[in-house]
């Protein structure tokens, strides 16, 4: 039987074109976030399976991609559970690893440390349009830092990647958990079904504020307590400062220092940006991870009709493994749906310089040939690009298809 040609379900090959548009994508993603102070770090894509399944990663636990164990460790015969088959898993996001990383690294990290972080992911979810099972996640955090300059620090730096790469009139959708635990007390519901309450308001852009009323009623909760909640959605509509309007209606269940923290973000924000984006509280923003304590964010780009990265505020993460909370604030840009958005609008990378091309005869060779080769190198030393290859018999298809490659300029070499 032959073997397949076609890429596992979820994943993918990627074409040249394609991944000019990538490492272009990545350069400016690092080169900015470097500019805004983040050191660039690595974590393995493995990762022990007790941190994958801790609890901290919401509906994405239930996607990990689990590793067997190896060699004796793997007993069939005696295995009762699923458990005691694995004990690692590919890593769902780059935030578990990263904690695990610094919770064994502080000592010897400044504080607050800036972390930079590029690379794959899995999760054996549905595929869809901008959706993989496989696909590339760049993330930049702030951890050791409790004030509201780690979220501005990191919506500067993720809006103003956004705008190198082209994007305009997106939208950074701004809430706070603080926020949404707040509106669910204030209507009624028991602390324990605020998660529940949580997942259903999460569909609200799907289903509508009716749709969200319908599936609470129909989960059991009571008729008034829905009613309260989602008449807050319709009463702050159309407020001017529907956070000064919740401060207000929702009396004691609303922490006094929330406003201001948020208030300070989005003014700073606003005032810090040059660029043509906006920042926005959406009360109705949820964000899936369980591990969000505080502020969450959101891109929204209209072009894509979806989120195109996310994050927020995981104060309770890193007490996970040491034992003691560190204030933690992290974004993660939506680097496949972006890659979509700009091969579909057939986005050019701007060339700097000129792309050459050398093409050579077939059958020149020997003292000829190392001396094309050796100018090649000595031009490449100079931050020239140089494509080195035989001339094919169909010479004009051959530099047509180099000129949809980018290649500007072509020397042709021939033997004597």
């Amino acid at each position: 039987m032959a073997l397949s040609k076609k890429p596992m379900t979820g994943m993918k090959d990627i074409m040249p074109d394609e991944m000019k548009v990538r490492n272009y994508v990545k350069r400016v993603i690092e080169e900015t976030y470097l500019s805004y102070g983040f050191s660039q770090i690595e974590t393995p894509v493995v990762e022990n399976i007790q941190n994958l399944t801790s609890k901290q990663g919401g509906e994405n636990e239930k996607l990990i991609f689990k590793i067997l164990k190896r060699g004796e460790k793997l007993n069939l015969e005696t295995a009762e559970a699923e458990m005691d088959l694995v004990d690692s898993g590919l890593r769902y996001d780059l935030t578990v690893p990263l904690v695990r990383y610094y919770s064994k690294n502080a000592n010897e990290l400044p504080t607050p440390f800036k972390a930079l972080q590029m690379g794959n992911v899995f999760r054996a979810d549905r595929p869809q349009r901008g959706r993989y099972r496989q696909f590339m996640q760049c993330d930049i955090d702030i951890l050791g830092d409790a004030t509201n300059l780690a979220e501005i620090e990191l919506i500067l730096a993720t809006s103003s990647t956004l705008t190198k790469l082209g994007f305009k009139n997106f939208e950074i959708r701004i809430n706070d958990r603080r926020i949404l635990k707040a509106m669910a007390e204030y209507s009624g519901f028991n602390a324990e079904d605020f998660d529940q309450v949580f997942i259903t308001l999460d569909k609200m852009d799907k289903i509508g504020l009716d749709g969200v009323k319908e599936v609470l009623v129909k989960d059991g909760f009571s008729d008034d307590a829905v009613e309260k909640y989602t008449s807050l959605f319709s009463e702050i509509e159309n407020e001017k400062d529907p956070i000064a309007y919740l401060s207000d209606k929702l009396g004691d269940s609303f922490a006094d220092d929330v406003k201001q923290w948020m208030d300070e973000i989005i003014d700073s924000v606003k005032n810090a940006k040059t660029d043509n984006y906006d920042i926005v509280f959406d009360p109705t923003l949820v964000r899936g991870m369980s591990y969000y304590t505080g502020t969450i964010f959101e891109i929204a780009i209209p072009e894509f009709g979806g989120s195109c990265g996310g994050g927020g505020r995981y104060d309770k993460m890193v007490g996970q493994f040491t034992g003691n909370d560190t204030p933690a604030c992290g974004f993660s840009i939506g680097f496949e749906r972006i890659i979509l958005l700009m091969m579909e609008q057939g986005f050019e990378i701007p060339e700097n310089e000129d792309k050459v091309c050398y093409l050579i005869e077939k059958g020149v060779e020997g003292k000829a040939l190392s001396d094309i080769i050796e100018k090649a190198n000595a031009e490449r030393q100079n931050g020239k690009q140089i494509l080195v290859a035989r001339m094919n018999k169909n010479k004009r298809f051959q530099k047509e298809q180099l000129s949809e490659q980018g290649y500007t300029n072509f020397e042709e070499f021939y033997k004597e």
